[in-house]
């Protein structure tokens, strides 16, 4: 039994047809089997038409019983046959469901957190939505299906076989019939393709917005704008839908064409067969046979006809998919990236002079807090010209380096749904009383006092059964076990309590005793337990020292740290 999910492998996604056509390669050998077994079944299905004719024709009513068990038992041989054949058909159709569906997630999950900030920077978020969903799922159930087209064929080829060997007229009518019935769907092909294009579209517009919707809820009711947002939501929820009407008008055209076409192939054979039976050119029992070929050929033209709506889908689908894995990185590797680093480590960044000691946690307050953004992304490389770890520039670091000794810890990570065991330590390497250590760090133990199961409990998306306190806390647990040579901290405690936040300045510097620790933030409780801090005023260090001399000192240090702290006396 093959394990899935399997190593994805380098795509091809210099279009949509070479990445179809890559999926083939990967999977060649399931589809290939696949196509075997429906084949088989198929066949097992035409032949039971064979031999009932053959029957009939053998006559039956002078043969007595054993003459009549014997093409019982045939026909029951080939039923069976089908039967058996079934499930492995049922089981090969959805494998190759799951081996492609699951191989294109790989692949954006992979490149996806490759590219970090650069996906949502370059597409919307509506569009990565879409594609992680009804993307992958088009292109499923594309490969889910092929077999019946390579089926199809091959039942096609048998039942034009029977009829020229049993009259050369049926035959020729066959192999010329099925290919005029599938080439005159498509003209129908194109608009489809161009309806699906603009459905697919348009629903990833209105993704994008349902997503800024519920992330800015709460603004848009403090500022009253619920109403003309929803408005405006359910104008283009109105658009989709027309879009959506014109693909399914389109949709239900090429079914009536699939229902059409092969209804009058049915009618034709039938009508010829009849008249030749009756003046005697083929004997009663081939007519049965060829009527049972009929249904046969009514199922292969079918299934050709809705391998090429498939395609059509599926090659749109897969042209989304190349769009997101043909996305570059904005930071671009160095051709020559410097050797990996050993031994402590100090982080510099040379454009605001802010430099983080080894076995210190130095604070970082910015006067202006539109500073911030710019020299956190310099300190954790992403953006170019970013800082120097243990004066090697992080531009000249291979980037996983960078990840790999380099965090910083922000109010906007994401908590994923599953144990809380699991999201704190994604990967199992810490014991129970490592990773209780690590919440009791952050202040965190309500969070495993709330639930009798512990580090067991099962969160939801985003932990949202916990206050922005808690969740707060948990993010910060969770940086902390990850350990890394170098932690920056972009207001850990910004949401909590002022006894929580008291609690995780008084345990920070005991778990990164050994680690270069940077705290960016205006708290004083943080602050007062820092071992060195620096103030950063228009984008520079202005000033450095211990909290408590830089309040006496420094006037405009007081103004920026105390600030909050006015803020919540006069609230």
């Amino acid at each position: 039994m093959r394990v899935l999910p399997q190593p994805p492998g380098i795509p091809d996604h210099r279009s949509a047809n070479r990445f179809l056509l890559w999926l083939v390669r990967k999977e060649w050998r399931s589809l290939l089997w696949a196509s075997l077994v429906a084949s088989a079944y198929y066949l097992s299905t035409i032949l039971v038409s064979f031999v009932l004719g053959a029957a009939l024709d053998s006559g039956l009513d002078g043969g007595g019983y054993g003459t009549l068990m014997y093409w019982f038992a045939l026909i029951g041989l080939c039923a069976v046959a089908g039967a058996a054949l079934t499930p492995l058909f049922e089981r090969a159709s959805c494998f190759n469901w799951y081996a492609s569906a699951y191989r294109t997630m790989q692949l954006i999950t992979r490149h996806s957190s490759r590219l970090g900030p650069t996906l949502t920077r370059r597409l919307p978020t509506g569009e990565v939505v879409a594609v992680g969903t009804d993307d992958i799922d088009r292109l499923g159930a594309f490969y889910e299906r092929s077999n019946l087209a390579v089926s199809s064929m091959v039942a096609v080829l048998m039942v034009a076989f029977l009829m020229l060997t049993s009259h050369v007229t049926f035959g020729l009518i066959v192999l010329v019939a099925v290919p005029l019935i599938v080439v005159g769907m498509v003209p129908l092909l194109r608009p489809l393709n161009r309806r699906t294009h603009a459905h697919r579209d348009r629903q990833a517009e209105l993704t994008t917005r349902a997503t800024d919707l519920v992330a800015g809820l709460r603004v848009l009711r403090g500022v009253g704008g619920e109403r003309s947002t929803g408005e405006r939501y359910r104008a283009e929820s109105q658009r989709v839908r027309a879009a959506g009407v014109r693909v399914g008008w389109m949709d239900a055209a090429l079914e009536a064409v699939r229902t059409l076409y092969p209804g009058l192939l049915l009618v034709g054979i039938v009508w010829y067969g009849a008249r030749l039976a009756l003046v005697g050119e083929i004997t009663v029992g081939q007519l049965v046979s060829f009527y049972g070929y009929t249904g046969a050929l009514a199922s292969s033209v079918r299934y050709f006809m809705l391998f090429s709506s498939d395609l059509v889908t599926a090659r749109v689908a897969a042209s989304r998919v190349v769009r997101v894995l043909g996305l570059e990185h904005d930071l671009t590797e160095s051709a020559a990236p410097a050797q990996a680093l050993t031994g402590p480590h100090d982080l510099h960044d040379p454009t605001s002079g802010v430099l983080l000691h080894h076995g210190r946690v130095t604070g970082v307050v910015c006067a202006d807090q539109t500073d911030v953004g710019p020299l956190v992304e310099r300190l954790g490389r992403y953006r170019n010209g970013a800082a120097e770890l243990s004066a090697v520039p992080l531009d000249d670091l291979p980037l996983r380096e960078v990840r790999r000794r380099v965090l910083v810890a922000g109010n906007d990570a994401h908590l994923f749904s599953g144990r809380l065991r699991d999201e704190l330590d994604p990967d199992g390497t810490g014991t129970d009383e490592h990773v209780t250590a690590m919440l009791r760090a952050a202040s965190a133990e309500d969070v495993l006092a709330q639930s009798p199961l512990g580090l067991e409990v099962e969160l939801t998306e985003r932990a949202r059964e916990y206050s922005g306190g808690q969740q707060q806390r948990l993010r910060l647990a969770r940086a902390l076990l990850r350990d890394p040579d170098v932690l920056v901290l972009v207001e850990p405690t910004s949401a909590v309590d002022a006894h929580s936040e008291a609690a995780v300045a008084e345990r920070l510097r005991g778990v990164r005793a050994d680690r270069t620790t940077g705290v960016v933030t205006t708290s004083p409780l943080l602050l007062d337990r820092t071992d060195h801090v620096q103030f950063v005023v228009e984008g520079r260090v202005a000033a450095e020292g211990a909290h408590r001399d830089l309040l006496r000192t420094e006037e405009a240090y007081a103004a920026t740290v105390l600030r909050t702290t006015l803020e919540e006396e006069r609230v």
